[in-house]
């Protein structure tokens, strides 16, 4: 594990008083912090890194699974549901759209012992995915969302079910209210709320009212806020501006792993945060590098795996653009290496690399089904052949 420096933070405006323990099922979170499943980057060596940096606390989960790619015993998707045998609890994070595929995923992974959580996404915007109405489209369908939570929950047996979701499609199909009340009816264990439309998606400000608004509408279970978290102190405020019980953090921590030692810093009421030099990032892009090459069991392939995380990285540093694109294609270990001990690692961390970092443009249109806003009940139509046959999201 990677030595950080650690430095002086300011305390957080007003005072914060920690939340309960955040029990999934079984399975207790202190602190309340989760990992969002990212596409491409949430996989085993980014989890292993986020919670060494943890010390191991905290909820880490793997990027999107596909239920019909599950189901069918996908090459590429046996490879994503790999856990470190240190990984506890394992959580999977499952995209569907024919409830009996997703019964079918979920009583796989009960039966064979895959993992110890379930996540159902009901969040991801992307046009690949919505088109088939998943994702951030498919709680707009209240009696499909129905449909997908009892078979889930039917086939998880003892294991926990929870579910992420955004705030709607659009400003004119807000679904966030009905969605987590069918959610509570249908016994899931937790909801997360992005604080975004589809429409929206990484674009403009994260609604965190909307966040408190769901926490008052289903008190029976836990409510974890998504959407703007920067720095552990973001984290801290929006507890304490919407009574979460918990964070999930996305685009914060790419390209700094460590975000999640600031946040237990945080939760256990420290001030102490993250304030690596270039050299301790550079030592850090090494590990997650050799990481993601014994992972695939390729060095070169873990290197060009781990070049679209270079600029996450590098962020703020004095690094110039040419050995920006130097790094960015590297093809092995060494060269990678070679490249970063060229630089002034000495570099303190710089002003400003806490803020907002991967994608933060807006789109504003959502691809639907053909017909798909005509009736927020009717799912005719909707069946095996909608769903998408990889993972990864």
């Amino acid at each position: 594990m990677t030595t950080l420096a650690q430095g002086p933070a300011e305390a957080p405006a007003g005072p914060v008083e920690a939340p309960a323990a955040l029990a999934i099922g079984p399975h207790v979170v202190q602190p309340p912090v989760v990992l969002a499943p990212m596409a491409g980057i949430t996989n085993a060596p980014f989890r292993t890194l986020c919670r060494e940096f943890s010390g191991g606390k905290g909820l880490f989960v793997s990027e999107m699974i596909t239920t019909r790619a599950l189901v069918e015993r996908n090459e590429k998707t046996m490879q994503l549901i790999h856990f470190d045998e240190t990984e506890k609890p394992r959580s999977i994070q499952l995209y569907g759209v024919d409830p009996a595929t997703v019964g079918k995923a979920v009583r796989m992974i009960a039966e064979e012992g895959l993992a110890d959580h379930i996540d159902l996404n009901f969040g991801c915007p992307v046009p690949k995915v919505t088109r088939k109405g998943g994702g951030s489209a498919l709680p707009y369908k209240r009696n499909l969302l129905r449909a997908i939570l009892r078979e889930a929950v039917s086939g998880a047996g003892q294991l926990p079910v929870t579910m992420k979701m955004r705030k709607g499609i659009d400003d004119d199909h807000i679904t966030f209210l009905d969605a987590g009340r069918i959610a509570v009816e249908e016994g899931v264990t937790a909801i997360a709320l992005h604080g975004r439309t589809a429409a929206q998606h990484y674009g403009g400000t994260a609604d965190w009212d909307a966040i408190a608004r769901l926490k008052e509408h289903v008190p029976e279970i836990p409510v974890l806020g998504n959407g703007d978290i920067w720095s552990a102190d973001d984290a801290l405020r929006m507890v304490r501006e919407t009574g979460c019980d918990g964070v999930v953090v996305g685009r914060g921590c790419l390209g700094r792993p460590w975000l999640f030692a600031d946040l237990v810093a945080a939760f256990e009421g420290r001030t102490d945060r993250a304030r690596p030099t270039l050299g301790t990032v550079a030592d850090a892009m090494v590990r997650h590098a050799t990481l993601l090459g014994e992972w695939i069991g390729d060095e070169a392939r873990g290197v060009i795996d781990f070049r679209k995380h270079v600029a996450w990285y590098l962020k703020g540093f004095a690094v110039g653009s040419e050995m920006r694109k130097r790094l960015a294609i590297t093809s092995s270990l060494a060269e990678l290496r070679a490249g970063l001990d060229e630089l002034d690692l000495g570099q303190a961390w710089p002003t400003g690399a806490d803020g907002p970092r991967g994608r933060t443009s807006g789109n504003n249109r959502v691809v639907l089904p053909d017909g798909w806003l005509k009736d927020p009940y009717d799912c005719a139509g909707i069946g095996e052949e909608a769903e998408l046959d990889t993972s990864g999201g």
